[in-house]
């Protein structure tokens, strides 16, 4: 019998489809539904319950207007949206390692329940592999304002609801196999920054042990940042931009209104950074759980106790490309205005021009001085794409190392593909690899149609790299130096395909000496 014992009641899992030697547990409460009276607030306990928990299907997802493929969407009404899964070996020693994780999404969208996240293949390598759901968009990170009456609303709530996860872990994980003293907290993406802030909140010290970024993306803002959204919203949803009146808002009409602030700012080039990928929530430095950015906490030394593998892929950007949800930037013009929005001088723009792969002729002015210079839209695409992942997360490695912390560096640079024809080393293409999850069709787009054995065996490849990270903190090459910038950097390929440097434009950041912090 899959049945497990947690501290609110017992739960029955279901074996894997894909291999009968694991249990899924599905849709679990860790907290309890943050509306109503809670909404707003810090996660409350879960409720217990009697009897034996069927928990075979995924937990609703968390207020949104995206519908992914392969995942459900949200329904006004849902409630109990604070939930984990898990995936164990049926017949586990016990004390095995386990692996937490949190999804991307830009702070706004996705689940637990998307197809590249089931973590069949890696419990098969030992680990007990947990995913969750929490709060998202102004639900999780919307700023509300002090009235006087009643505690203060905090900001972070989703990263709140995510160390609320890592306390259901600790409490309960030893009854599914886990070890509460061996967990790696890993993301991608707006997942990955997560992780990251919760290596820099001291009230999540000592919760996970080794953390996994994927891709984090260098996004977090001040409070009067924060409160100037939340101002934009209110007005979008016509309420005040006050406690009361965010708190008879529904959920439904903060979705709709924070989707009509993003589309105002897509539709506007004037209006600034926020036109070129409109993602107006994230983790807010409040210096109450968030004492500053990740960035600088981690320089500072904050999480050096926590082991680190960093992974980015090499062409991030040409993703939210394809997708339309970054603006086209086809001209100099264009290119110039994106240059001066984020203070990127002329001469970083010249050089990403000048060194880009594949080049191809541009525009007459540039033809003489520039032969071989790339089209617009690459260097567009290709600068974006470090400023806001690749360069972020390589630095975050490196400030990791330099306070003393024990780091891994990798880049994903797969760029060939199945049937559907080659693809880009984009934004999410690493994830099915690094979980063994290449057969679910949904994710083709990503991968460049079905995979074939070189794929396979690059995906063996990562998904042993990380559960060997999470069992013993070695994912198979060599850390960072003290420095931060010797020591080896792992390049994910298939086997046969073509190498080529990356990493070419570090130089080129160091030189400019820009921040990259959010202003």
């Amino acid at each position: 019998m899959d049945v497990f014992t947690t501290r609110t009641g017992q739960v029955r899992g279901r074996r894997s489809g894909r291999d009968p030697g694991i249990v899924a547990v599905r849709g679990l409460p860790y907290a309890a539904p943050p509306f109503g009276a809670d909404r707003f607030r810090e996660p409350r306990p879960a409720q217990a319950w009697d009897g034996v928990r069927e928990c075979a299907a995924f937990g609703p997802v968390a207020p949104q207007s995206a519908e992914l493929p392969g995942s459900p969407a949200w329904s006004p009404g849902d409630e109990d949206i604070l939930t984990l899964n898990i995936w164990a070996p049926a017949d586990g020693p016990g004390g095995l390692p386990v692996l937490v994780w949190i999804h991307g999404g830009a702070y706004v969208f996705g689940s637990s329940a998307q197809p590249d996240f089931d973590g069949t293949a890696l419990a098969a390598r030992g680990l007990v592999v947990v995913t969750l759901n929490h709060r998202l968009g102004f639900e999780g990170f919307g700023h509300v304002p002090a009235d006087g009456e009643g505690p203060a609303c905090p900001d972070n709530r989703g990263l709140l609801d995510q160390i609320a996860a890592l306390e259901w872990v600790r409490d309960n994980i030893a009854a599914f196999g886990g070890s509460p003293g061996r967990v790696t907290l890993a993301g991608q993406s707006s997942g990955a920054t997560s992780v990251a802030c919760l290596m820099a909140a001291d009230r999540a010290r000592g919760l996970f042990h080794r953390a996994v970024l994927h891709s984090a993306v260098n996004a977090c803002a001040t409070v009067e940042g924060a409160a100037r959204t939340t101002a934009e919203v209110a007005a979008a949803a016509g309420v005040p931009a006050t406690r009361a009146g965010l708190l008879a808002a529904s959920p439904q009409t903060l979705v709709s209104a924070s989707d009509r602030v993003v589309d105002r700012y897509r539709q506007d080039p004037g209006s600034g950074q926020r036109h070129y990928d409109p993602a107006i929530y994230g983790p807010v430095a409040d210096g109450v759980l968030l004492p500053s950015d990740p960035l600088e906490a981690l320089a500072a030394g904050a999480g050096a106790e926590v082991e680190l593998l960093v992974c980015h892929t090499t062409e991030e950007h040409w993703l939210l490309d394809a997708v339309g949800s970054s603006a086209k930037v086809t001209t100099e013009q264009r290119l110039g205005a994106f240059a001066t929005d984020f203070g990127l001088p002329p001469q970083l723009v010249d050089a990403y021009r000048d060194r880009l792969p594949d080049a191809a002729p541009v525009l007459d002015a540039y033809r003489d001085r520039l032969p071989d210079a790339a089209p617009v839209l690459d260097v567009y695409l290709a600068l974006y794409g470090d400023l806001l992942f690749a360069e972020y997360s390589s630095r975050l490695a490196e400030a990791h190392a330099r306070a003393g912390g024990r780091t891994f560096l990798s880049r994903f640079d797969r760029r060939c593909g199945g049937d559907g024809g080659r693809v880009r080393a984009w934004h999410c293409a690493d994830i099915p690899f690094a979980f063994g999850n290449l057969h679910e069709e949904s994710l083709h787009f990503l991968t460049g149609g079905p995979p074939g054995p070189a794929d396979h065996e690059l995906s063996h490849r990562m998904a042993d790299a990380w559960a060997a990270f999470a069992a013993q903190g070695d994912p198979g090459w060599a850390p960072l130096s003290g420095s931060g910038e010797g020591g080896a950097v792992r390049v994910w390929r298939t086997a046969g395909e073509e190498a080529r440097e990356t990493g070419a434009f570090r130089d080129l950041w160091r030189a400019a000496g820009l921040p990259l912090l959010a202003p």
